[in-house]
């Protein structure tokens, strides 16, 4: 497969935030490998409940000092507006511009939501409080939210979302070029006019992909399943038809016109640089 023409197309990196001293100092020697491809910034995912916050806030700071724009994961679920507000002067301090304003997971055993049910009501607060301080990234599900009740009900939580001040939206991964095409035609209808920037999984672990896609909702098409499963524990020729269909889908989506690319890393540097190479986006 040739290369395509150099493209400016923006990119940008999720990272988890590690759990040991050991997965702190791994996951700064990724950043390194990754920052020649110039993202505009490295967000940083939160845990059920807050449960990460803390090494969501160190990682952020870490990059931020790092010389590259930065944004937590930010969740609202078991929240009050008092813990919020709190939270917002600590990122203003800790000289944080970007927010992913989302709903997040209630934590196994957590029955109440706290004093936000929506993402919406999340961001809407987050204006009130702070103004314009902060660039508001949400999430969108081309293919719907796991949790929604239909797709027209899905379409209308989006649209309050971008409604209530958001500023651009990153999707859920996909392998389905129409489903996020189909998308940005359904909200554009409707009036949002943001970017809508998809995110991208690359394909590195068969059994790791079926766990996440069946937990989030993402769908892997039968013939990328079968193909996967075929393989068995051959991770070199998963790998390589990983590769193969996530810089396809990455062209296809170039070609439409997208706003950028969002890289899901899984904190490995590897197959974000091979698919970037591939896309001669490096």
């Amino acid at each position: 497969m040739s290369k395509p023409a150099s493209s400016s197309l923006p990119v940008s990196f999720e990272f988890f935030p590690p759990k040991t001293p050991e997965g702190v100092d791994k996951l700064a020697a990724v950043r390194q490998q990754l920052y020649p491809l110039k993202p505009e910034y490295c967000s940083v995912t939160y845990g059920a409940g807050g449960s990460t916050q803390d090494g969501t806030i160190q990682t952020v700071r870490a990059i931020l000092a790092e010389g590259v724009d930065a944004a937590p994961h930010f969740s609202c679920i078991g929240a009050t507006k008092a813990s919020v507000k709190a939270q917002l002067e600590a990122f203003k301090a800790d000289g944080i511009k970007r927010i992913v304003a989302l709903r997040g997971d209630l934590p196994s055993g957590y029955l109440g939501f706290g004093e936000f049910r929506y993402a919406s009501e999340l961001v809407a607060y987050i204006r009130e409080v702070t103004g314009d301080h902060f660039h508001i990234e949400v999430g969108a599900y081309p293919e719907m939210h796991p949790q929604a009740k239909s797709p027209a009900a899905d379409l209308q939580a989006f649209v309050t979302k971008v409604r209530a001040g958001a500023d651009v939206a990153l999707t859920q991964y996909f392998f389905n070029t129409d489903a996020y095409f189909r998308f940005v035609d359904e909200v554009t209808k409707a009036g949002v006019q943001i970017p809508i920037i998809p995110g991208i999984m690359p394909i590195t672990n068969s059994s790791q992909l079926m766990r996440f896609s069946d937990a989030c909702g993402a769908e892997i098409p039968r013939w990328i399943r079968a193909r996967l499963e075929s393989f068995g524990d051959d991770k070199a020729s998963i790998q390589a038809f990983g590769l193969d269909v996530v810089s396809e889908l990455c062209e296809k989506l170039r070609a439409g016109g997208v706003p950028g690319l969002h890289f899901y890393t899984m904190n490995q540097a590897g197959p974000v640089k091979a698919l970037c190479e591939r896309l001669n986006l490096a």
